[in-house]
Formats: structure tokens, sequence, C-alpha cells
């Protein structure tokens, strides 16, 4: 039998993960059998299953033909109460503001109880959680945000403290503590929170309203749907969340999250729409993941230049696995805020298909020496249409000043507190086919070099026509087409079983790489 394993719990439901070998979507299509009813068809690795009671016992089963493949049991969680909205006066027709009908019964939920927002339309602006409560999307439930920019409240940046100890961090804008509006469901400080279900919540954003004008701020910063300020213990199953303001799902400074099965969708000419951003957080799950937005799918973030110096709060203990990106920028971006770095970070087995860049590492000078990537791990990825697989680009030209000489000179310059440093990356069973660009595209900084690249048991093949074009965004950098292996400024670059098809030029175009290990 294959193996079949419960990795999450809440009152209503369960997600179970299917171990058969596949990525994403399971090799096979069995039957899920709860408690021995049938629930219908499983084929992805990642399900949420819904509709059970509180603190019972549930055996689950999957089925091939009349052939066990799988089985496991598990306990729900208890619940104190379910809350139904409509009986706060939430009218679920599309209408009627139904915002402090559903803040009210948020409110009012003691801790281990549900709030239940049923099937229906629910218009309102932001919701606010708190300490120890579900909240579930029931199947045919959206949450339909507002738009009028009026009716929306927003954190300041930086507060100074009361009492004398430091500052107090509310919003904030591409790494800096700026005016933002409030997350369309928002989370400060709060513990033990699940959100879950089959429901959707829906930004509404378009060229018309959010992402016109998208780079000026008016009144405050664009919103997430979705903000984590400092909160633990925090679980986002099975939901919709779509047409975004800006970022979609912001974890900041927040520890021990799971974000499972989730669907990530926003248009892919839409503006700044990244799928899930973790920043400066700690102990984060991302599995079963579907994306298809209009920049990142994941970026890691750390803040940029003043957070990352003063807080010093790196990305850490990350693991993304058995998701699907699509569309957009880049499926796994680092950066470019990482001003307290990244370590730890592990993504593996997961599909990317038509995004611009399929591994991507974003930084430069002036990031500062806190900004330090290690322990980067990607293994076994399949990808399709990505035009750049890999891309690893220290000169990154972000911000008002990214254009300058002190960011694009590409001479050695003293290394001091303003320079960042990308040590070690691994790159193990990952196949790429209708690449555009460049395999590899890696220029590190000459006075401080990429560590180690090490490539094993790695392909890429190339469409078959396309018009050349810069594979990493960065001055002077030629345009390409089918290009190999690019490497600039690297210590050590290691390559096990690497198969190029079709490159156009030389295979590996290296230079000032002191050691190149193939085996």
């Amino acid at each position: 039998m294959k193996e079949l394993k419960v990795i999450c719990t809440g009152g209503r439901f369960a997600v179970v993960e299917m171990a058969d070998g596949g990525v994403y979507h399971t090799k096979e299509a069995y039957e899920l059998l709860v408690n021995g009813e049938s629930r219908g068809k499983l084929d992805r690795v990642i399900t949420p299953i819904y509709d059970l009671l509180p603190d019972q016992e549930y055996q689950v089963c999957v089925k091939l033909g009349e052939e066990l493949a799988g089985e496991t049991s598990f306990h729900t969680k208890k619940e104190t109460v379910t809350l139904n909205v409509r009986q706060f006066g939430a009218a679920g027709d599309g209408v009627k503001d139904d915002t402090l009908a559903i803040q009210s019964a948020i409110m009012a939920c003691p801790c281990g109880g549900r709030v239940l927002i049923p099937a229906g339309v629910y218009s309102f602006v932001c919701l606010f959680l708190k300490d120890g409560i579900s909240l579930e999307l029931a199947e045919g439930a959206e949450l339909s945000a507002a738009t009028d920019r009026s009716r929306f409240p927003y954190y300041p940046g930086m507060i100074a403290r009361s009492d004398g100890e430091g500052e107090y961090n509310l919003g904030t804008w591409e790494g800096d503590p700026q005016i933002m509006f409030c997350g369309l469901i928002t989370g400060v400080g709060v513990k033990h929170v699940q959100i879950y279900g089959r429901g959707t919540v829906n930004g509404n954003a378009s060229h018309e309203n959010w992402w016109y004008n998208c780079k000026q701020m008016v009144t405050a910063w664009r919103p997430r749907t979705i903000f984590l300020n400092h909160c633990e213990h925090v679980d986002l199953v099975g939901i919709t969340v779509k047409n975004s303001p800006s970022w979609t799902i912001h974890p900041y400074f927040s520890n021990h999250l799971r974000f499972l099965g989730l669907e990530v969708l926003n248009p892919k000419d839409s503006r700044n729409t990244d799928g899930l951003d973790p920043e400066s957080c700690r102990d984060v799950e991302l599995a079963g993941i579907h994306f298809s937005v209009g920049d990142d799918c994941i970026a890691i973030k750390s803040g940029k230049i003043y957070m990352g110096k003063t807080y010093k709060t790196p990305c850490e203990d990350v693991v993304i696995r058995q998701c699907s990106m699509n569309d957009g920028h880049g499926s796994v971006v680092i950066g470019s805020e990482i001003g307290a770095g990244v370590k730890n970070l592990t993504i593996r087995d997961c599909i990317f298909k038509n995004t611009d860049r399929g591994l991507r590492i974003k930084t430069r000078r002036g990031r500062g020496e806190d900004c330090v990537v290690d322990q980067v791990t990607f293994e076994n990825i399949r990808m399709d249409g990505v035009l750049t697989p890999f891309v690893v680009n220290c000169f990154y030209f972000c911000d008002a000043d990214g254009k300058t000489d002190y960011v694009q000179n590409k001479e050695p310059l003293p290394v001091d507190e303003r320079t960042p440093q990308v040590k070690e990356l691994t790159f193990k069973d990952i196949h790429a086919v209708n690449a555009h660009y460049a395999a590899v595209c890696a220029y590190g900084l000459p006075e401080k070099p990429i560590g180690k690249l090490s490539f094993e048991n790695v392909s890429v093949s190339y469409a078959p026509e396309m018009e050349p074009a810069v594979p990493a965004m960065m001055c002077g950098l030629e345009p390409m087409a089918k290009a190999g292996i690019y490497v600039r400024n690297v210590d050590t670059l290691e390559l096990k079983n690497v198969r190029i098809s079709g490159c156009s030029g030389k295979e590996i175009d290296a230079e000032n790489v002191r050691e190149i290990i193939r085996k």
C-alpha cells in the first residue's frame, strides 16, 4: 500500500497526503472513503476533507478499483460553539455591507469556537482575526471585498512606543515600514487560528481600481488580501483567494504557519499580485497550493535595508512542496527585499509552468551584510515553458538607486556593511522543457562571489522558436536565446549529470569561476 497520512486537523476538517510518487497530482485517481462512505475522487497529493464533526474519530482510506491503496485515522479537534454569521445580521446577498455582522461574530466567538460563513455573497471591507478561533468559508460562500479606498482603515508604518522600548510596526510596503491599507483579512498578534473551507475571498481588484496607477500611493499603499503581522500557529486550508489588490497572502514576522491546499488566482496582467510572500517568518509550510498570478507565485523576503538591519530577522525554516505554479514572473523567488537574509529553505516536489523564471534569487549591493542567502535546496522540480529556469542575480536594479554605478558596477568594490552574500545553493533532480533564454544565468558580485552552485541530475531543453531577451533584470547583460549555463563570479560550480539540449552557443560560459567540478 501507499503511504496515506494526516498532516493537519481542525474541528470540522482534516488534510490528508497521499504519497504515491506523484507531484501535485497523484499518479492515479483514487476513491476517497471516510468511515466507509465515499467522498468522491482523490487526485491531488494534498487533499482537504470537509463536513466532519468535532471531537470524533475518523477512518480514512483510498481505493484503486476494489484494491485498498492506503489508510489512516485521525481525531478531530474539540469545538466550543458555532456562530453562524447570518445569526448576527449578515445578509449574504452581495448588496448589504456585511462587515459589522461578520466582525461581531468573530469578536463574540470564544476560544475553540467556529465562525461559519454559509453559502452566499458577503460584501465587506476589512475583517480582523482574534485568538483561538476557526473561520469556515463554506462551499458557495464568497467574501466579496469593497474597492472604495475611502471606506478602508489603514495602519501607520511605525509608531514610537510609550514605554521607550523602541517601535511598534504595523504597516509595511515592499520591505519598508510604510502606511498601508489594512488587509481584507488581517491578523495582528493573533495565535491558534484556522481559516478553511471550500469558499472564496475575492478582492475584486481590477485595472479600474487597485491596479490603476499602482506605483503611486493614494492615501496609503494597497492592501493585501490576507495580512498576518506577528502571528503564530495559523493554518489556511483549502480556500480560494483571488483578484488581490497587491500581494495576496502576506505573513509578516510570523511563526509556525501552514498553508495547505489553497487556490491563489490573479490575472496574468495584474500588478504586484504575488501569491504568497513570507517575510521574516520562521517555520512555514506551503503544500498543495495552486498558483496562477500576475507577479511572483512565491517570494521569500526579510525586509529591505532598515527592517533587515534593525530587526535582523531572517526568513528561515521554510518548506515549499507539492505546489503548482503557473504564469507570473517567478515560480519561487528569494528577494529582493531580503535585508536580514534567508536560510534553511527547501523547495521540492513542485510543478512550474509558463513563468518567466523558475528558481530566482534577486539581491544587490546596499541590501547589507545581514543579507545572506544560505542552505537553500531545490529538489524534484518539473518545469515547462519557463523562460529561464535558474536565475541568481546580484545586480537586481530595483529602487530609485538601482541603476546607479554603485549598484551596477561590474568591477570589484570594497566589501563593507552594505555588501550582501549568496553562499550555497543546491539544485537536484530538476527537469525543464521549452526554456527560452538561458538554462542558468548566475551573476555574483566580483567582491563577494556566489559561494557554491551545485547542480545534480538536471536537464534543460529549449522551445523551438523564440526571440532573444535579457534573462535577468540587471544592466549590461546582453539578450540571449538558447544560452546554456551562463555564470559570472562564482567560487565553485559543481555539475553532476547535467544535460543541456539544443544550446545555441557554449554549453558553459563561465567567467571568474574559481573551480568547476564535473562528475
